[in-house]
């Protein structure tokens, strides 16, 4: 679904489609997020990285929920998707694909294709819609990694922002109704995914120059986000812009993200029971979010009172 158009785009979208609606995302996963934040909260002591610890372990328990796929430890998915993603961002950079991506991805497909025969899986019911085996694990490996990638990344990222900006913290913490804004705003100036690839689908000319169809177009919405034109002081973290989601994080269009609704979700269930938290700060050895494709903070070390 990443790399077609059309019918054929739709082919391969349609099938998963459905449990992703707002309504239905609220209604299926609500109680299971929050039940997954708190057990992985729990196990937490101080000090701890929220990343390791929460942010990852959710993203991958919640996608595999979605899609049904067969058990598999978050440590295990959590391997493959770093030798893929780390496989991909090569690519971008002009490297050739890596042994471990290759080998991660060999793995992805056979645990995937073991969940077909599922009578009540996403991922048998887009089987029975029509789509081949490797068409059913090339598009569930799409949303298990996007859904890793943007929910790990959009949940460090607010978090980091916050916890390196105190007043606006502190704006939250005493209107909570701030936070869905905020995490809005964080989206806006730091997506989890900065650059996406997309080719030309007809010959245009834009902003003074000639795209070809075919071309390839790399397309900043990190720098979308800092649009002088659309937002104002477009380097403040502003939990009160009235603006935010004014941002492009999920793209725009038929292939607008899948999952935007579930990862928003996820996101706004870890970061408000980790505010709550006695005491939360940042640990001074917290790296800033970084990366050229996928950006978010290697680590959030952060320590709380027991």
């Amino acid at each position: 679904m990443l790399s077609l158009d059309g019918a054929a785009h739709s082919a391969h979208r349609v099938p998963f489609e459905s449990p992703f609606g707002l309504a239905e995302t609220r209604r299926r996963f609500t109680g299971p997020v929050e039940q997954t934040v708190a057990g992985l909260l729990a196990a937490l002591t101080p000090p701890a990285d929220l990343r390791v610890g929460l942010a990852g372990p959710l993203s991958v328990a919640v996608v595999a929920l979605s899609l049904g796929l067969p058990p598999a430890s978050a440590a295990t998915v959590l391997e493959w998707y770093t030798a893929i993603s780390d496989s991909v961002s090569g690519v971008s950079a002009g490297r050739p694909v890596t042994p471990e991506g290759a080998q991660a991805f060999q793995l992805l497909h056979k645990h995937v294709a073991a969940g077909i025969d599922s009578s009540d899986s996403l991922i048998a019911a887009a089987a029975a819609a029509g789509l081949g085996v490797d068409e059913v694990v090339a598009n569930a490996a799409v949303l298990m990694f996007g859904g890793i990638e943007t929910t790990e990344g959009m949940i460090t990222n607010l978090l980091w922002h916050l916890l390196t900006h105190p007043n606006q913290l502190d704006l939250v913490r005493a209107d909570p109704g701030l936070l869905p804004n905020a995490m809005e705003e964080s989206l806006r100036l730091e997506p989890a995914a900065a650059v996406v690839d997309r080719y030309a689908t007809r010959d245009v000319e834009l902003a003074g120059q000639s795209i070809r169809r075919g071309d390839l177009v790399t397309v900043s919405l990190a720098g979308a986000g800092r649009d002088p034109e659309v937002f104002e002081q477009p380097d403040n973290f502003d939990v009160r812009r009235s603006n935010a989601r004014r941002h492009l994080a999920f793209a725009s269009g038929p292939h607008i993200c899948l999952g935007m609704h579930l990862t928003r979700l996820e996101t706004l269930a870890a970061v408000g029971a980790v505010l709550e938290l006695p005491s939360l700060r940042l640990l001074p050895d917290s790296p800033a979010p970084r990366g050229l494709v996928f950006r978010k903070p290697t680590a959030l070390n952060v320590s709380w009172d027991v």
